[in-house]
C-alpha cells in the first residue's frame, strides 16, 4: 500500500512571537526537520525581515499581538510588502474576536495554529502549509486534540490518536497511513461527551512521517453540530489579552 509522501525540500519559516518559549519550541521543531527558522519578537523586526528576505521565505507563523503594531493591521502591513504571496499562519491564542477571523480571511491568511501545541504536533500542523501540493487543506480552524479514534477500512479495523480536529475533518497520527482517496468510517468521542461520533470519510492527504488527514463526507447533523460547537469553543481558548 503506497502513500503520498511530502517532499523533503528545506523551507524557511519566520516565527514571530514576543514569547521566547514559543519562538524556541517552533524553531527547534523546524530545525530538527532540516528547515530554516528565522525568529523575531516585534512587528518592526518582522516587517524588516520580510523586506530583506522576501524571496527566501516560505511561511510566516505570526503572533497577532506583537508589541506596538499588532492585530489585523500588522497583516495588512505584511500584505503591502509581499503582495499577498506568502502563506501566513496566525497563532490561534492571539485571536480576539470572530470579526478578526473574518478580516484575516479576507487578507488571505492560510490558517491557524496553537502556539502551545506539543512539540511532536508542531511539524504536522505546519506541513500542509509548507507543502500545499501534498495536502488538501481544510478551511475551518483546527483544534489540536489527542483523542482515540477507531477507523474501518474494508474488513480492517485500526485505532490511533488524533492530531487535530476541524469542522470538516481530522488528522490522525499513524505510521501506516492509507492511500489518498481511500474511503473509511471513523469513530471517536469528543472530550466531555458520552456518545460516539461516526463519520464516513475520505483520505485527503497521506504522509508516512506524519499520518493522514480525513475529510468528513457524511456525518449525522447532530454530531456535526457537536463538532462545530467544540471547535468554536476551543479555538478561542488561552488567547492573549
Amino acid at each position: 500500500m503506497t502513500a503520498i509522501t511530502v517532499t523533503t525540500t528545506a523551507k524557511t519559516v519566520i516565527i514571530a512571537d514576543d514569547t521566547a518559549f514559543v519562538r524556541e519550541r517552533f524553531a527547534t521543531a523546524l530545525l530538527s526537520a532540516g528547515h530554516a527558522a528565522l525568529t523575531v519578537k516585534s512587528a518592526a523586526e518582522l516587517l524588516a525581515r520580510v523586506r530583506a528576505d522576501l524571496d527566501r521565505i516560505d511561511l510566516i507563523v505570526l503572533d497577532l499581538r506583537l508589541p506596538h503594531a499588532g492585530g489585523v493591521e500588522l497583516v495588512r502591513s505584511l500584505r503591502k510588502i509581499d503582495g499577498g504571496r506568502l502563506p501566513v499562519l496566525v497563532f490561534s491564542g492571539t485571536i480576539a474576536t470572530a470579526e478578526e477571523v473574518r478580516e484575516l480571511a479576507s487578507l488571505g491568511v492560510a490558517g491557524y495554529v496553537n502556539e502551545y501545541s506539543a512539540v511532536q504536533h508542531i511539524l504536522p500542523s505546519l506541513a500542509p502549509h509548507l507543502f500545499p501540493d501534498n495536502f488538501n487543506r481544510r478551511g475551518s480552524p483546527r483544534v489540536v486534540l489527542g483523542i482515540p479514534v477507531a477507523y474501518r477500512f474494508g474488513n480492517t479495523i485500526a485505532a490511533a490518536l488524533t492530531l487535530n480536529l476541524s469542522k470538516g475533518g481530522l488528522a490522525i497520527r499513524t505510521m501506516s497511513p492509507l492511500p489518498q482517496g481511500a474511503k473509511l468510517r471513523a469513530r471517536f468521542r469528543l472530550p466531555g461527551s458520552k456518545r460516539d461520533i461516526e463519520a464516513d470519510s475520505r483520505i485527503a492527504w497521506s504522509d508516512r512521517r506524519v499520518g493522514m488527514g480525513l475529510q468528513f463526507e457524511k456525518v449525522d447533523p447532530v454530531d456535526q453540530a457537536a463538532i462545530d460547537e467544540f471547535v468554536d469553543q476551543h479555538f478561542f481558548t488561552n488567547r492573549k489579552v
